[in-house]
């Protein structure tokens, strides 16, 4: 009976090799058609000849797969070099095949039956040694390959060289601002912790806030991305589901609690809050009457309004809004409909003034509310100015009875200020909808996808730079532009940088605008889709993350066929770099629009004059989908959810097209695109060099089983820099947060997160003269990153 079971075993393996062989055979077939790698179809043609030879039962076989693993080796050598994942992709099949080859249920019934002396005597037959060859060399090739990074980039930031003045107001040990001041740097001068002694670091204390997403409502971005302000001896934060809280700094302990009871029942597409401002008391002001309140938080809602509550207690400040403590963001909007507007980042905030902007739906329909930006006086809460991009020349504040330009460009990240210049400055997004322009707003347009440097005290314009033109690709400017003094041609120059969503840092003149590091305009793709039209150029910086255009190599997957759908998929698909237009046949777009850096931004060290930046790199598709009518759901489906998500996106209702969005991934739901998908890097801000640049992170909370595979993982939350040489992120897809070595770029330390870390950490100085290091642990709904509710306070064992 056994030996009757080991006869069967080549005729059974070679039923499966010849499956193979006409699987791979002829998907190789449709690539060569499509203009794709020769490899699979002789290749197919070879997995087949090998489940012929089993079916005879002849030792040919072995020699057979023997060249088809060598074939196959030379071939992975010669697209992808010593790289291992890309290795493991194409040799993982032949290879685990090839070891079956070997067993002795199939060697046995390939040599006969033969007495055992007589097969010990003989020894193993020259094709089973081939065979053993070939594996031997694709381990071998592999062991090597683990010892090296194809993608690595090795080098050292200078040391600190440059002052770094702090802003007034803000003391070394606090946070005042999203990104620490107005300049958005997320920098902090304090050198506690350092590169000696940052292992050390233990978990000082936790806060629950109670607050995880799964409410009936629930748009699937219910994601809790906050910062946390530190004034004084106080932690402020919010809330997915809007509450403000305030924290002892140095216990955790909750001191306060509001919830702004938010409407129910809003159509959102997130649910979040990134942070509060702040206005500082004026040590010169009289004395305050109740409800005046000598220092303020702002907090704009998911329903359209902007509080003000008192740092004290939490109560409203009732001289703000004329009574209520709060204004409606919805007044002089056109397109009312709850959920369609709001604000999901903090607002600016000066001693006079509140701006706040918002985010409009970017696919639901081309008709949307305004992307106005308000500024109201920050005691009173009257308007003072609008800049409406799509009627850019007149800012005076709205007179009843009119409205703002519907669905005209919207800014939903964070903006800077620089007081002294008298200037904010808006990182801009696009018109919706995002991938069909041909109606656009033509003043709106001018707008779209730039950072936007307005005047404090009139709302003008006083410079504009447009980081795409006209967009199509979802491309807004994502991140708050950082504020510093580069010292260029030994001149201190105030300077703006500005990362963007397809890799470009852009570095300029905060005073007008003027490219610091060059930008040079690149020829783009025409659009083929008639009465649409792209841009003949797009701009690109110096200073640049963009990642090489994607080719039938760059393709990945967990098994050689996984890679062969996705050359073919790339094939099918549009593509002629970035910026190639949407199209009925389906566009790859890559960087996509999850982008090289999203609303995470970057950090800069102003006394080193470099970025510590986190880019990732994951590629989508876009598929423009004739409309015929303006009801009928062509890309939701007829059982579209009516509340919690919105059931309109990426209809484009009112366009002559709606658009399927998604991931570029395999039948696994892997990117079809090798890794690394996300790096740490850093780069001179002065000549625009890479200084060093590492994969980061592993696929431990991503895969089935939990295997800590360092492939480099995207992150969406931003990084911090501190005066100890250290950069902190947490925002990884694996549940960490880290610290790096900030100028070689090692990671010098991991703390294991209970949830996802999708937000950007602080840093602070406590009452008992420790530094602590902030994190939220929270999740993030359309990442699928575990949900949570946490506050952790990390800092060195005391004293």
């Amino acid at each position: 009976m056994a030996e009757s079971r080991r006869s069967r075993a080549p005729l059974v393996t070679g039923v499966v090799f010849l499956l193979i062989g006409l699987a791979v055979a002829g998907a190789g077939v449709w690539l060569l058609a499509l203009g794709g790698s020769w490899y699979y179809l002789p290749a197919g043609i070879g997995f087949a000849a090998v489940g012929a030879l089993l079916w005879r039962r002849s030792i040919a076989a072995l020699w057979m797969h023997a060249l088809l693993v060598a074939g196959t080796l030379a071939w992975s050598l010669w697209e992808a070099g010593l790289d291992w994942w890309p290795l493991a992709a194409r040799n993982d099949v032949p290879f685990v095949l090839g070891l079956w080859l070997l067993t002795p249920w199939v060697v046995r019934a390939l040599r006969g039956r033969v007495d055992a002396a007589a097969a010990v005597r003989a020894g193993p037959p020259r094709a089973q040694l081939a065979l053993g060859a070939a594996l031997a060399a694709v381990l071998l090739v592999s062991a090597l390959s683990w010892s090296r990074d194809e993608h690595r980039i090795e080098g050292r930031a200078p040391a600190p060289y440059a002052a770094a003045p702090e802003p007034a107001g803000v003391p070394p040990g606090e946070w005042h601002a999203y990104g620490r001041t107005g300049h958005g740097q997320r920098y902090s001068p304090l050198d506690q912790i350092d590169a000696t002694n940052v292992a050390r670091l233990q978990v000082a204390w936790t806060y629950r806030t109670g607050d995880v997403r799964g409410r009936p409502d629930d748009p699937v971005e219910t994601t809790f991305e906050v910062t946390p302000l530190k004034v004084g001896q106080r932690l402020f934060l919010c809330t997915p589901h809007q509450s403000v809280v305030a924290l002892d700094a140095t216990t955790g302990r909750q001191i306060w609690r509001v919830d702004l009871q938010v409407r129910r029942g809003l159509a959102l597409q997130h649910l979040t809050c990134r942070g509060l401002g702040y206005r500082a008391p004026d040590p010169a002001a009289a004395a305050q009457a109740p409800g005046d309140c000598a220092a303020r938080l702002f907090m704009p809602t998911a329903d359209g309004r902007l509080v003000a509550l008192d740092p004290q207690d939490g109560s409203r400040c009732t001289r703000f809004g004329g009574g209520d403590g709060e204004v409606d963001l919805w007044a002089g909007m056109p397109k009312v409909r709850p959920g369609a507007y709001y604000s999901t980042s903090p607002p600016v905030v000066t001693r006079s003034r509140v701006i706040v902007g918002g985010t409009v739906l970017d696919n639901a329909s081309t008709v949307e509310p305004s992307g106005v930006i308000r500024a109201y006086d920050a005691d009173t809460g009257a308007l003072v100015w609008n800049w409406d991009s799509g009627n850019p020349d007149d800012t005076a504040p709205l007179p009843p009875g009119r409205t703002y330009t519907p669905s005209s460009p919207n800014s939903w990240s964070v903006s800077s200020v620089d007081e002294a210049l008298g200037l904010v400055y808006v990182p801009m997004g696009n018109q919706p909808p995002d991938q069909w322009g041909a109606e656009r707003n033509p003043a709106g347009a001018r707008y779209s996808s730039a950072v936007v440097a307005l005047d404090l005290a009139t709302g003008r314009v006083r410079w504009h730079f447009q980081t795409v033109h006209h967009d199509l690709w979802d491309y807004d400017v994502p991140a708050q532009p950082t504020l510093v003094d580069l010292r260029l041609g030994g001149r201190t120059v105030p300077a703006l940088v500005q990362p963007t969503k397809q890799g470009e840092i852009f570095v300029l003149d905060r005073r007008d605008g003027r490219p610091l590091l060059p930008v040079r305009e690149v020829p783009a793709p025409a659009s083929d889709i008639p009465g649409e039209r792209a841009a003949p150029t797009q701009p690109v910086s110096a200073l640049s993350f963009d990642p090489p255009p994607l080719q039938g190599r760059d393709m990945w997957g967990a098994t050689m066929f996984h890679e062969l759908a996705c050359r073919i998929a790339l094939r099918r698909l549009r593509y002629e770099g970035r910026f190639t237009p949407p199209s009925l046949r389906g566009t790859l777009v890559y960087p996509g629009n999850f982008g090289v850096f999203n609303w995470g931004g970057v950090a800069v060290d102003p006394r080193r004059q470099i970025v510590f930046a986190t880019p990732a790199y994951l590629a989508f598709f876009s598929r423009l989908v004739p409309r015929k009518d303006d009801t009928t759901l062509y890309v939701q489906g007829k059982h579209a959810p009516q509340h919690g998500t919105l059931p309109a996106l990426n209809e484009n209702f009112g366009a002559p097209y709606a658009v399927r969005l998604g991931p570029f991934v395999s039948p696994l739901g892997i990117p079809c695109q090798e890794p690394p998908w996300g790096y740490v890097a850093a780069a001179d801000l002065t000549t625009g060099k890479i200084l060093w640049m590492h994969r980061n992170g592993t696929v431990r909370d991503l895969a089935p089983i939990p295997l800590p595979f360092r492939m480099g993982v995207p992150s969406l939350g931003g990084p911090i820099v501190t005066a100890g040489g250290l950069a902190f992120l947490s925002g990884t897809l694996d549940y960490y947060v880290r610290a790096y070595d900030l100028t070689t770029g090692r990671e010098l330390w991991r703390g294991r997160l209970p949830a996802g870390g999708q937000a950007t950490p602080m840093t602070y100085l406590g009452a008992d003269g420790r530094q602590y290091l902030l994190v939220v642990a929270g999740g993030h709904g359309s990442l699928g990153t575990q949900a949570g509710d946490y506050v952790i306070a990390y800092a060195l064992p005391e004293r």
